[in-house]
């Protein structure tokens, strides 16, 4: 288990529990058996998994990956979440980058807070994250009368077939880590 224990690296040294663990070994195990991976995967790891409940008996496994890995995570993105997939027959799995928020700076300091850390930037890159093979092309915010909002968003149609089944997916595990209601659609190609 020691191998597959350096698959997940949790802040301030952390112990990760079962679950976690079992993902570790999964990904540990892809890089063994599964040749075409084995090279990409050699020097990565993830931070944390969490299982999410979507609707009814539909679960997602969400795998935070260190933020300056998401890039070579992204370059396989496609072929690691189909096999991981299917070694959790029946669940979802999405991949989103480990981004912190910081509060705005005090009156008077003179620290300046990254644009990249401020919680509006780490929402919408959670949101890109979410959805990534896709691309999202358009988005709308429609207020209700009771006050409440709902934000649409729309996906590039090219990605349709890898994930029109997952859109259900996407706006649970964007309503679970950003507290907002989400809509995923694709727009109506306009006839010529």
């Amino acid at each position: 288990m020691y191998t597959a224990r350096r698959k997940i690296q949790k802040e301030k040294g952390a112990e990760p529990d079962d679950f976690e663990e079992s993902v570790a070994q999964a990904l540990f195990d892809l890089e063994n058996t599964n040749q075409e991976l084995k090279s990409e995967l050699k020097d990565l790891y993830i931070n944390s998994a969490k299982q999410v409940d979507i609707s009814g008996n539909r679960k997602a496994i969400v795998i935070h990956v260190p933020y300056r890995l998401r890039k070579a995570f992204r370059k396989m993105h496609v072929r690691l979440v189909r096999e991981l997939e299917k070694k959790f027959s029946g669940k979802d799995v999405v991949m989103i980058a480990t981004r912190r928020i910081l509060r705005p700076p005090k009156k008077g300091s003179a620290a300046v807070r990254p644009r990249s850390r401020t919680l509006t930037s780490v929402h919408e890159a959670t949101l890109e994250d979410v959805v990534y093979p896709a691309e999202i092309v358009g988005k709308r915010i429609r207020y209700r009368v009771d006050g409440s909002k709902i934000m649409k968003v729309y996906l590039d149609p090219k990605e349709r077939n890898n994930t029109e089944y997952k859109l259900e997916t996407f706006t649970g595990v964007y309503r679970k880590f950003c507290g907002k209601e989400v809509v995923f659609e694709y727009p109506l190609s306009e006839a010529s």
